[in-house]
């Protein structure tokens, strides 16, 4: 028979090795959570580095897309900026906020834009916020000017037997209405109003790549210029990619010669940031569910647009 020390021997040894479990499970768990809340945030990168962000597809002037910015701005390990872009613009307040964030950035550290496949309109205005612009042969940029958009569906309303009406507080409230064509007067508001957005991209242009007025005015009739083209109208300043952004850093501002490039991204707005939640979101990808991976984010385009096409 067992003896009653050796119960309580056995009794011992199986109390140690649940603690051990406990411990293990509470390790585990606790690895699980740091995992989930990983980030390669930019607090992380203590050494010194030039910083490249993207500026890609419509321009929003987002939060996570302006907190970017303000980090880079604030972050001392950060001795110089790369925008690299691929943008044909987006909504004209959204482009300015980023224009005005960048240039907060380069009043304090050099900033060097490289334009990819499209840099038009609003992301025009991206590049010009930069000390220095680079652009491929090919790429298209340019379309300075504004558009203001809006439907028109009264004749489908007519053959459907639907009439809209409305009682409002002014003749301008709600208008261009989708419901019935626009009047001149309505016509002559919404062109004012284009009108008064096109002045500011004119003169954002003239100021930042000192030309005169009547220059940029004749530049800008809303059409594209390939990169060469925009390098004899003085629009951008020259031909390459990221090497020559980067040479640029070294002869014109002092870098030292193989200072490392470390890529800063915005959190997507609402979206979980921690490394198991990327990997999540890159398994919802794979299997299909595009909808589910983005988290249902949606960009919506209303108001004054600098796009250089309004259907994409």
């Amino acid at each position: 028979m067992t003896s009653e020390a050796e119960l309580i021997v056995d009794r011992r040894r199986l109390r140690r090795k649940l603690t051990a479990w406990r411990v293990a499970a509470i390790a585990l768990a606790a690895a699980a959570l740091v995992a989930l809340n990983w980030s390669s945030a930019p607090f992380q990168r203590l050494e010194s580095h030039i910083a490249r962000i993207h500026i890609d597809g419509l321009i929003t002037g987002d939060g996570p897309t302006l907190d970017l910015l303000r980090d880079l701005r604030t972050a001392s390990a950060v001795k110089g900026v790369i925008i690299r872009i691929d943008s044909p613009g987006g909504t004209t307040a959204g482009s300015e906020a980023i224009y005005e964030e960048l240039r907060k950035i380069a009043n304090e550290k050099p900033v060097v834009a490289v334009m990819d496949t499209v840099a038009a309109s609003g992301g025009y205005i991206t590049a010009i916020a930069a000390d220095h612009i680079v652009a491929r042969g090919n790429t298209i940029t340019g379309s300075i000017g504004v558009i203001f958009t809006f439907p028109e569906i009264s004749r489908l309303l007519d053959t459907l037997g639907i009439r809209m009406e409305e009682i409002k507080s002014g003749e301008f409230k709600a208008e261009p209405s989708p419901y019935k064509p626009a009047s001149e007067s309505v016509q002559a508001v919404s062109n004012a109003l284009v009108q008064d957005g096109f002045a500011w991209f004119v003169g954002l242009v003239a100021e930042r790549r000192k030309l005169a007025r009547d220059e940029v005015l004749r530049l800008a009739d809303g059409r594209v210029y390939t990169g060469r083209q925009a390098v004899a109208a003085k629009l951008i300043d020259e031909l390459g990619g990221e090497e020559q952004a980067i040479a640029w850093l070294e002869g014109q501002k002092d870098f030292p010669a193989g200072l490392k490039v470390s890529d800063w991204a915005p959190a997507s707005e609402g979206e979980l940031t921690g490394f198991g939640f990327s990997i999540g979101r890159g398994l919802a990808r794979a299997f299909g569910l595009e909808r589910l991976a983005e988290s249902g984010a949606i960009h919506k385009l209303d108001g004054l647009l600098v796009l250089w096409h309004p259907d994409l």
